[in-house]
């Protein structure tokens, strides 16, 4: 089966990125932290490639090509992110990654800094199985989607950015009779709260 891992992310402008966390951390330390979790988010996903052929994808908003690649390298491929809510972004990228041959696709963001290769392959593995694979975010959102086939009623009529996010997705995938994969139940980075305990 070839697979796609997705990343989206946001280019680290201070003033435009991580602007729930501006109040404690100024505009420049909010991006200079979304700058740091997508390195690291990227060097994981390089470790990836290394135990398994995927093909690995950015879709960004904010900023450019040239700027990413500056910043990211040259060795990743590069989508902007489609206009729209989160979730008709979401169904763009499955439907653009689809669409162009791969059989599995697992799209995540750069706010979990538990996320792990183990976690990664355990989301490809069950997308082998299952027809939607969610890693579950404490937040009532997830940090992870995989898919097989493109599903656009996953992201219609879902309240984007609010603790009903998963439960919404979940009632949708059971009235389509899905079979669906959990991942572990990780915590994101998007509020003051969720710095206490971290370093970065």
């Amino acid at each position: 089966m070839s697979e796609c891992l997705v990343i989206f992310t946001r280019y680290p402008e201070p003033g435009k990125t991580k602007t729930r966390l501006i109040p404690v951390l100024g505009a420049e330390g909010a991006a200079n932290l979304q700058r740091q979790m997508t390195e690291q988010t990227i060097a994981k996903a390089k470790a990836l490639q290394c135990e398994r052929q995927i093909s690995l994808a950015v879709y960004f908003s904010d900023g450019s090509q040239p700027l990413m690649e500056n910043w990211l390298g040259t060795s990743v491929v590069y989508r902007r992110q489609s206009d729209g809510d989160l979730g008709t972004r979401i169904a763009v990228a499955f439907q653009t990654e689809l669409e162009a041959g791969v059989q599995g696709v697992v799209i995540i963001g750069t706010d979990c800094p538990d996320l792990n290769t183990e976690i990664l392959t355990q989301a490809f593995e069950a997308l082998k199985q299952h027809d939607l694979v969610l890693g579950p975010a404490a937040d009532g959102g997830y940090y992870l989607i995989g898919l097989r086939r493109l599903l656009p009623e996953l992201f219609v009529g879902v309240s984007w950015g609010t603790s009903q996010v998963r439960q919404q997705t979940v009632e949708i995938a059971q009235n389509l009779d899905l079979a669906i994969a959990f991942l572990p139940l990780l915590n994101d980075i998007d509020r003051p709260e969720d710095l206490v305990g971290r370093s970065f």
